[in-house]
């Protein structure tokens, strides 16, 4: 391929990916955000774990929530780190498709049904820890009601 033609494909390869690249930020940013929630909740629990070395049972409750928290957030982390990988394989695949000729379009369109859905898993489990740690909020303060 000369380089007259070479150049319209690859321009052509990075307009097709400015989408999933910028669903990356989104995706990373995600991350970030539950990488923090991960941190305060083993932050959390390792503090109660050091304040009631000789009776567990004191904040026991509290305790187990959190175990499911943070099971929840390394779920979310797992599922929205699978769509990441799956984001970027779809960007590699439409260079190389590019490059190559040839359609890669149902592996293109697979991967990114696979990616949305592994967001779409990971959102549901954020969701779920959300629901789970305002609930346990709304256990310890009811809203006063006149």
């Amino acid at each position: 391929m000369d380089l007259a033609t070479s150049i319209p494909t690859v321009a052509h390869a990075i307009q097709q990916s400015v989408a999933p690249v910028f669903l990356l930020t989104g995706v990373g940013s995600l991350l970030g955000v539950l990488a923090n929630r991960l941190g305060r909740v083993v932050d959390r629990y390792r503090f109660l774990r050091e304040l009631v070395k000789d009776d567990t049972s004191v904040h026991l409750a509290e305790m187990t929530l959190l175990q499911r928290r943070s099971r929840l957030i390394h779920q979310a982390i797992r599922f929205c780190t699978i769509c990441a990988l799956l984001v970027c394989m779809v960007i590699c695949l439409l260079f190389v498709g590019a490059e190559l000729g040839s359609d890669l379009s149902p592996a293109v369109a697979g991967l990114f049904v696979l990616a949305m859905t592994s967001l779409i898993t990971g959102l549901l489990c954020f969701l779920r820890e959300i629901s789970l740690a305002t609930k346990r909020i709304e256990m310890h303060h009811p809203s006063s009601s006149s």
